[in-house]
């Protein structure tokens, strides 16, 4: 039996599996290929380990529902924070969380004991096109990596930034009527992005607010995306849209995102919520 917690930060929902004191899954892909079916398995977006390490408080691993590993999830992490602390597997509320996209700092903020909002120190914006990873063709501008992609009957203006994994920001015009399925599974795998992308649609409301929708890649369009939230706020703020601090309405609920030019790194706060705890027969042929 495999013991787990289904959890969700702004509806971006995973199954969090404790692996700190034991080994881990034998085959993960298969399992969160598994796990997250909404038919036949728990239902979420991927799956999340939460595991021992040797330089952080604790290591992350997430794959999402397709079975690739991904790098690095803003909503999956608040909620590995507020898994460890309710858990008791930490009394501090100041903690350090080893991902493939580099070691996050968490704030958990409580509320009646228990882990109500984390804030995540996403670290530093990545603009360079090799480093997203971008093929570039002609950048629009010196500033931020910009392509023009063609997709079936629409041009996009996308600004590319990594935030420990790639993304692409467009603009769009009323959001809510947006094609995102049709759009987003065509750009995702478009040439230009060598480790496929995930695509942020944006409409900007105010100077301290945008509307996004987002594809993810490996798991389609999901209700919120943490760092498509970051990667929006840079690309807008670059392009002289946004503040510094903005508040990002996704689907399912707001993140407050900040900018700290001082030390250029991003800040996204957010709330973290336990859905179910849950028992499944787990079948490692």
């Amino acid at each position: 039996m495999l013991k787990f917690t289904k959890m969700q930060g702004l509806g971006n929902d995973y199954v969090y599996v404790d692996c700190t004191k034991c080994e881990l899954p034998y085959d993960v892909s298969k399992l969160a290929h598994s796990i997250s079916d909404r038919h036949f398995g728990v239902g979420s977006d991927g799956l999340i380990l939460i595991c021992a390490s040797d330089i952080c408080d604790f290591k992350m691993k997430m794959y999402n529902k397709d079975g690739s590993e991904a790098d690095m999830c803003g909503n999956g992490i608040r909620c590995v924070g507020k898994f460890v602390y309710d858990k008791g597997l930490t009394k501090k509320t100041h903690i350090t969380i080893d991902t493939l996209a580099g070691i996050k700092t968490l704030d958990l903020k409580l509320k009646k004991n228990k882990v109500d909002t984390v804030t995540v120190d996403m670290g530093t914006p990545i603009l360079k096109a090799e480093e997203i990873p971008v093929i570039l063709q002609e950048n629009l501008e010196k500033d931020i990596v910009k392509l023009k992609i063609q997709a079936e009957d629409k041009e996009f203006i996308c600004n590319c930034v990594s935030m420990g994994n790639p993304h692409a920001v467009t603009i769009v015009e009323n959001l809510h009527d947006f094609d995102v399925k049709k759009y987003g599974s065509i750009l995702e795998t478009d040439k230009h992005f060598p480790k496929k992308a995930n695509i942020e649609f944006i409409e900007v409301i105010n100077r301290q607010t945008i509307k996004m929708r987002v594809w993810e890649r490996g798991a389609c369009e999901t209700l919120a995306c943490g760092t498509g939230a970051c990667a929006a706020a840079v690309c807008c703020n670059i392009n002289g849209l946004v503040e510094d601090e903005v508040t990002v309405e996704l689907l399912g609920g707001n993140l407050k995102i900040k900018w700290d030019k001082q030390n250029n790194h991003i800040y996204m706060t957010g709330p973290a919520v336990n859905v179910f705890e849950g028992e499944m027969i787990y079948d490692k042929n």
